[in-house]
């Protein structure tokens, strides 16, 4: 098991909703170092230069469902039954809750629920290839070149969920950034699940062991028996600790935050609220069955449980691969058998994962009142070819596909942007995917033109794009 401790712990200040140039004026003389927070008031001084003005929320969370290896928009939610054989797909199309759209059959439940979502239709950017476009969804920024071989560095930008919790960090006592269930790859580590050049006190609480499991649990939130907080708040002692359970070994030089990292770690020890937030056994059964005993079932679950206690950004990973020979695990990239099952694998596994799942989700934020306030992404980092290949499978495809966003401010029932055709191109609306990161910003309450620095200390926007204001109600 591995976990990381990198959240915000409770801040020395007010706790009250300011915008970052009012926090800035208001408190930067009476922090001082900051320590806690790893901060100083060198930076605080420099951040203050480059605070932009507010943006009125209308979200305090974002789940990300992250549906890794590229879900074909043909096949779920921009089906083309006009279109020629060998683009339309072979499943058949369903009537929703909405009257705009129709559904893949394999997916009743899910449409149900389409009243309550807007699909955007026409997301796109240009890479190709699975750790760059995925890099490029995680993050909202372009890599440097299309490579399958793009390795995670300190040059590359940091997750949403870091930038949220560098810019607007919680002051509740939970982290603001969560991921779980896996470190997702391709191969090597794919980037964008972490802090970058933001430092390691922005990491993400990483969470690798499965909500499922019957032993799941965070057993580094149990000090062990030889060891109390007051021995614990020896730097030493913290490092000894970290060290030997989290097995980091990724420290360097260029590894900012330690001081934060210690600090976070020791909070979280002895935090019942961090433990509570985390214990689905607190659940009862029936929810828990409601929503699958699976890993990506009991993920949807823990993500309801993490945002109605305050935790401002999570990413919920659907598989921890792209996909492969298995017809009951792996992410949604169908072509790796190279023969003709890609219809049964998404038949057998991927439709009826998303069928058991997203709907349960949705509507259980919708029944607790928390849906409004929280803002669901369920994407992809790419599409599928129109044209179906030879093995009855379709390819990647960035250049269109569709985003399916719930709750959060968004509008209901709604589509934005519309496909050609056999939906290889946007023919209306297009969304570049710097717009949909500046979206989901927007809808925090945090302005998508917000500079950081990097570690050259050149400014950089958080977004690239603009949001898209007609998404929201």
């Amino acid at each position: 098991m591995n976990f990381d401790f990198h959240h915000r712990t409770a801040s020395p200040l007010s706790g009250q909703p300011v915008s970052p140039a009012e926090y800035l004026r208001r408190d930067v003389l009476r922090i001082g170092g900051l320590g806690l927070l790893g901060l100083n008031s060198a930076r605080l001084l420099q951040a203050q230069e480059q605070a932009v003005e507010p943006v009125a929320a209308t979200a305090n969370s974002i789940v990300f469902l992250y549906q890794f290896g590229g879900p074909s928009h043909g096949d779920t939610f921009d089906l083309k039954p006009d279109a020629p054989s060998g683009v339309r797909s072979h499943f058949s199309g369903i009537a929703s809750s909405c009257p705009e759209i129709r559904v893949c059959e394999h997916l009743p439940e899910t449409a149900k629920v389409m009243g309550k979502v807007t699909l955007v239709r026409t997301v796109h950017h240009a890479m190709k290839n699975h750790n760059s476009a995925s890099y490029n969804a995680l993050t909202g920024h372009a890599p440097p070149v299309d490579d399958i071989r793009l390795r995670d560095s300190l040059d590359l930008f940091p997750a949403y969920g870091s930038v949220v919790d560098y810019l607007a960090p919680n002051t509740n006592g939970m982290p603001t950034f969560v991921a779980y269930p896996y470190t997702i790859r391709d191969g090597s580590i794919t980037p964008g699940q972490r802090a970058s050049f933001l430092g390691k006190g922005h990491d993400p609480l990483l969470i690798t062991e499965d909500p499922a499991s019957p032993e799941f649990k965070l057993p580094e939130l149990s000090l062990p028996a030889n060891l109390n907080v007051e021995r614990l708040r020896n730097r030493r002692e913290i490092q000894k600790l970290v060290n030997s359970q989290t097995k980091l070994l990724d420290f360097s030089a260029e590894a900012q935050g330690l001081d934060a990292y210690y600090e976070r770690a020791l909070a979280m020890l002895n935090s019942s609220q961090v433990r509570e937030a985390f214990d689905l056994t607190q659940e009862p059964d029936s929810v828990r069955q409601k929503y699958g005993m699976t890993t990506y079932g009991q993920s949807c679950l823990l993500a309801r449980r993490l945002i109605e206690r305050g935790v401002k950004f999570v990413n919920a990973y659907f598989s921890s691969s792209i996909g492969g020979q298995s017809m009951t695990s792996g992410g949604w990239d169908t072509h790796g058998f190279n023969d003709t099952r890609m219809y049964p694998i998404l038949k057998a596994w991927h439709l009826p994962m998303t069928e058991h799942t997203l709907p349960v989700f949705l509507n259980d934020l919708d029944e607790r009142g928390l849906l409004d306030e929280t803002l669901v992404v369920w994407m992809g980092e790419f599409g599928r070819t129109p044209k179906i290949n030879a093995n009855i499978s379709r390819d990647h495809w960035p250049q269109c596909y569709t985003v399916l966003l719930a709750g959060g401010g968004i509008k209901r029932g709604f589509v934005y942007g519309r496909s050609d055709k056999q939906g290889a191109y946007p023919d209306r609306d297009p969304v570049p995917i710097g717009d949909l990161a500046a979206t989901m910003f927007q809808a925090l309450g945090i302005n998508p033109a917000t500079e950081v620095r990097d570690r050259l200390n050149r400014p950089l926007p958080i977004a690239v794009g603009r949001p898209v204001m007609e998404l929201f109600a």
